[in-house]
């Protein structure tokens, strides 16, 4: 079970040994050796490759290719029981400072019309390890730290090890079944997506598990896509794995607004200094909703105090709603309630709108 942040782990041993984050080797014309612990290099102007040994002092070198690199030694030893040793990856995008040659990311999820990636993975027998894709969001257009929202897609995975939380079902995406986990490192969410069976290549649409986790209630449309990873989380062994092959092409451009599936009812009892809310969350549509979250504004001169029955983010402007585990399912036709307490400075109004997992609501 992989559960460290790998950037929060490798920030603490980097600043006690007082090296940067990344060992940076150049763009790679033939092919390249890192065994720097933080080692990266960038391929085909357009991608960089990291040695990403986060979690181990114990030797790791890749080499890189003109289109991804391979695992050529790996001492480290992780228990299965807790974090692996390392994530060597291929990534477009923004990883701690280190952008990849003219990427477009950061980049607001309402902005993107298509996120298309291919990958091709070489497995080897006899390791523990993971082949993970990982996919970073945050509410902000975060360029270093840690991001708020990690999408893992395991294609596949040997021994005894598993995603981070626990299996809250499963779904079909891209014409596949996946099992689907979802918890939290301490520093981050996470949901992953794991292959029943070991998935070699694949060209699919990123944007189809971005939407499933907005459809959750994980994000909303005003998030920012950060960086596109594909690579390894090795437990024991992985000398041989190998990224053989990375693509991914993030296109700009409005996708159509998402057609309203929601009703909000807002009422509020107020005096001279405070006020009461309670916010029912009506699902309108004809799907089920699994998992929500709530967008709104409060008025100048209010500020939240307090809050039962959901989650909430901020305390006065932009606050943002998010079911707790009981009331996170919303049936079509369905509603729940929540409600907060607040300060009051000044006459009482009501906010003027409200979205739910990015959709305007009536």
């Amino acid at each position: 079970m992989r559960r460290a942040t790998r950037a929060v782990v490798a920030a603490a041993l980097l600043a006690a040994s007082g090296v940067t984050t990344f060992v940076l080797a150049g763009p790679a014309q033939a092919d390249t050796q890192i065994c720097e612990q933080y080692g990266s290099t960038t391929i085909g102007g357009r991608y960089v490759v990291m040695n990403n040994r986060w979690g181990t002092s114990a030797e790791q070198c890749i080499n890189v290719t003109g289109t991804g690199f391979a695992i050529t030694s790996q001492q480290g030893v992780g228990s299965t029981s807790g974090a692996p040793v390392s994530y060597p990856a291929v990534y477009y995008g923004c990883h701690y400072t280190n952008c990849s040659p003219g990427t477009n990311l950061p980049r607001q999820l309402s902005a993107i019309s298509s996120v298309t990636s291919s990958i091709t993975y070489k497995y080897v027998s006899g390791a523990t390890y993971d082949a993970a894709y990982d996919i970073w969001l945050d509410p902000a257009p975060k360029t270093d730290g840690v991001n708020a929202m990690e999408i893992m897609i395991w294609f596949n995975r040997q021994g005894s090890i598993q995603p981070i939380g626990s299996p809250v079902g499963t779904t079909t995406i891209g014409g596949r079944s996946w099992e689907v986990w979802r918890g939290s490192n301490g520093s981050n969410n996470v949901i992953s997506y794991v292959a029943p069976s070991p998935v070699t290549a694949w060209s699919f649409s990123v944007l189809d598990f971005i939407n499933d986790t907005k459809n959750r209630g994980a994000i909303t449309s005003s998030w920012y896509l950060t960086s596109i990873q594909a690579g390894f989380e090795p437990w024991i062994g992985g000398t041989g794995l190998a990224v053989a092959d990375f693509s991914a092409e993030v296109n700009g451009g409005s996708a159509p607004p998402p057609s309203a599936s929601c009703r909000v009812t807002y009422a509020a009892d107020s005096w001279n200094n405070g006020f009461v809310a309670t916010v029912t969350v009506t699902n309108t549509g004809s799907s089920p909703i699994d998992g929500w979250t709530l967008g709104f504004t409060l008025p100048g001169g209010q500020a939240v105090t307090s809050s039962w029955n959901a989650a909430l983010t901020g305390s006065s402007g932009a606050i943002t709603a998010r079911n707790v585990a009981y009331n996170g399912s919303l049936p079509a036709g369905g509603s729940t309630s929540f409600g907060f307490q607040g300060t009051l400075s000044g006459a009482y109004s009501a906010p003027s709108a409200f979205t739910l997992n990015g959709s305007t609501c009536a």
